[in-house]
Order: structure tokens, then C-alpha cells, then sequence
């Protein structure tokens, strides 16, 4: 799903995705370390083409808020930036991952019958 939606919905629309690729990428940092270039990768798969203007910053928020710890390594001559999850990021996957299952549950009643 793109996140390109026309106004006037497009904007809230946009935040509810923007919730999702929040909690998609702990859910991955919380797997392995994970990069912006990869994580951008693995969105793509999904439907979410977010720009870099979108990704960085959105990690540098998921870090500030305590949830991502960045790691600054070398590879190939190049600084690379990846990132962990942290106790209190895995602590908001898994309420996150409660809530969406109940309303999965909720959302989901009789859609597919």
C-alpha cells in the first residue's frame, strides 16, 4: 500500500500507516539489527514506499522515544548506522501486538464468511 493517498482523508490515512511501519520495524529490530537501507527493502515487499525523508526520520524518532538504540559500525569503509531494539521498544511491540490482534479479531468478524 502506498503511502501516497489523496486529500482530504490522505493525511490521516498516511498516519495510520505511518503506526504500521512503526511497529513493523520493531518488530524486525526486535529479530536482528536492522538498517535503513534493508528496512526499506523489506517495507517495499509490503506495500510501503517511503522515501528517505520518511525512514530516517521515523527511526531517529523510534531512538529518541527510546524504543531503537542506534549502533554506529564500519563496513566496507562506509559508517553504517543499525539498529536494536530496547526493553522499552519490546515492551511497546508486544502491547502493540495485543492490541492488533483484538482488533484484528474485531475488524475482521464476518469479513470473511
Amino acid at each position: 500500500m502506498p503511502l501516497k493517498i489523496q486529500e482530504p482523508t490522505g493525511r490521516m490515512i498516511r498516519q495510520f500507516f505511518l503506526g504500521f511501519v512503526k511497529i513493523h520495524i520493531l518488530h524486525h529490530a526486535a529479530e536482528e539489527p536492522v538498517c535503513g537501507v534493508d528496512l526499506a527493502q523489506e517495507l517495499s515487499r509490503h506495500g510501503y514506499r517511503l522515501s528517505p525523508g520518511t525512514l530516517y526520520p521515523t527511526l531517529h524518532g523510534l531512538e529518541a522515544a527510546g524504543y531503537l538504540q542506534c549502533h554506529v559500525e564500519l563496513r566496507s569503509g562506509r559508517r553504517r548506522r543499525s539498529y536494536t531494539i530496547t526493553r522499552s521498544g519490546l515492551k511497546a511491540l508486544t502491547q502493540a501486538r495485543r492490541q492488533i490482534r483484538e482488533l484484528t479479531k474485531e475488524v475482521m468478524k464476518g469479513a470473511l464468511d
